[in-house]
């Protein structure tokens, strides 16, 4: 008892020396009621938010199978790809890809982490893999976890991408999460990648890296939810409501009341908007996503507009050959329900490469 204590005093200790001005982001998997149900019949859905001091414009494209892409700009060494899968992107500045869900129902959502280091010296001469694709490469190709997991275990590529927002690096981690809830965090160590996976990851915020998340969040446990949580907008407190919140929620299969408990606890761990606390720099909410994995719907809401829409994947052509689709989010401050028709045909977008 007096190790695990002094574990979490330390590791406590550690997150409060961090700086207040923090990027943040929650990733929650909210999972129905598995008991004498069929596999396919489960609800699963993984909301996010994206939390940033300043504002990413962000919009919603559908790419269909059979399109060739690259991990970087031409003149160095590329990962080459051709799409097997069909898949909705949200992406940010119409240049990289924060997130997505393919056709067979896998999601990918990178968070910040700033304690991310991501290459080594191992990785000199390796093909360069800027992170404005790296959700398209791992959703174009894998339709679970494990294959998710097999593409990049290997490490046999650097990672590399432009700055932005005056001159910010994305130091990131991501959790994926196929249509059963087979789940992994991957999360780059001083050049070396670390995956921990398992059925049904409930949560994902930021820093610190997960195990040691997990070791905070087990001193909640053992303080019991139900008598006190720790309520600022730091990584580890919302990591921590929302792993309770999870666990102590009803399971249903009904798609409308399962959205609906997965948008509540969000809500409790996202960054009021504005928010700032002496510093007008402070990450705020500024979107969520909502992705059903069972019936393969993509779920967006600015916290701006009036409504929240959705895409059906099920219900756009993504066969080879067919149209890009885009929607514009910064013209939906009142648009509610099924965006599917309303996507208008577009070029791909233009990756922000290093």
């Amino acid at each position: 008892m007096k190790t695990r204590l002094l574990l979490f005093c330390l590791l406590l200790l550690g997150a409060l020396a961090l700086p207040e001005r923090s990027h943040a982001c929650s990733r929650a998997l909210y999972v129905g009621d598995t008991i004498n149900t069929e596999a396919n019949e489960v609800l699963r859905v993984v909301g996010r938010s994206l939390d940033w001091a300043t504002p990413i414009p962000t919009n919603i494209f559908v790419y269909p199978r059979g399109m060739k892409k690259q991990s970087n700009k031409d003149g160095g060494k590329l990962i080459r790809w051709t799409s097997k899968y069909g898949a909705v992107y949200a992406v940010g500045y119409n240049a990289g890809i924060t997130e997505g869900m393919n056709e067979k129902g896998l999601v990918m959502n990178g968070l910040f982490c700033r304690n991310t280091i991501y290459n080594s010296p191992a990785q000199d001469d390796k093909p360069e893999m800027s992170l404005a694709v790296i959700c398209a490469w791992v959703l174009d190709q894998c339709a679970t976890t494990r294959e998710a997991i097999d593409l990049v275990k290997n490490q046999d590529f650097k990672i590399v991408g432009a700055t932005f927002d005056g001159g910010t690096v994305s130091t990131l981690h991501w959790g994926i999460t196929d249509a059963t809830g087979y789940s992994c965090i991957l999360e780059f160590q001083d050049g070396k990648l670390n995956i921990y996976e398992g059925q049904d990851i409930p949560m994902l915020t930021n820093e610190p890296p997960y195990p040691d998340m997990l070791a905070i969040n087990k001193y909640w446990e053992g303080v019991g939810g139900q008598n006190m949580l720790p309520g600022t907008v730091r990584s580890a407190d919302r990591f921590t409501r929302g792993y309770f919140f999870l666990e102590s929620v009803a399971h249903t299969n009904d798609l409308n009341t399962g959205l609906a408990i997965c948008r509540s606890i969000l809500n409790n761990v996202s960054v009021p908007f504005k928010y700032e606390r002496g510093d007008k720099n402070l990450s705020q909410t500024q979107w969520r996503s909502f992705a059903n994995l069972r019936d393969r719907q993509y779920y967006f809401e600015m916290v701006t507009d009036l409504g929240l829409y959705y895409v059906d994947l099920s219900e756009c052509d993504l066969s080879e050959g067919a149209s890009v689709l885009y929607f514009d989010t910064s013209k939906a401050t009142d648009v509610v329900g099924d965006i599917t028709k309303q996507m208008v045909k577009s070029d791909p977008f233009t990756p922000m490469y290093e």
